[in-house]
């Protein structure tokens, strides 16, 4: 029936989302001693957390750390991974607006039987915000 396979479909989605939610990080290593680190969660219920910290204690004085803050919702078309944020998901605390990001999720094709390993990752390719076109961001 019709019902049946709106649930079946459904199944598909929400399966689909769940797979691709979790928590993807990037922290590269800087010869300085500076740390910077990307971490994008994705929850299950459709939501998303982005922080981005930058630690310049090593070359600085007195020891700075600043954070920077961002949410919203996702959602999963094929292998793309839309953020949105709402007005009302931006404040005082929250202040990176991610509203359009575009990252394309890659895993190892089924296809593929060689013993290469890809990481899963997400790789963003569009997005208003200048800093995280082109960033990777890697499943933990």
């Amino acid at each position: 029936s019709v019902k049946q396979a709106f649930f079946i479909l459904l199944f598909f989605i929400c399966g689909n989302m769940i797979a691709q939610s979790g928590v993807y990080v990037n922290e590269p290593k800087n010869s300085d001693g500076t740390k910077i680190k990307w971490t994008l969660t994705l929850e299950e219920d459709g939501t998303f957390l982005y922080h981005f910290l930058r630690d310049l204690s090593a070359i600085s004085k007195p020891n700075k750390e600043e954070n920077f803050y961002g949410k919203g919702t996702w959602i999963l078309e094929g292998k793309i991974v839309t953020l949105l944020s709402e007005n009302e998901d931006l404040n005082e605390h929250y202040t990176v607006n991610l509203n359009n990001s575009k990252a394309r999720y890659i895993t190892k094709s089924p296809r593929d039987k060689s013993d290469k390993i890809v990481k899963t990752a997400l790789r963003f390719y569009e997005s208003e915000t200048s800093y995280i076109k082109g960033l990777e961001l890697y499943k933990e």
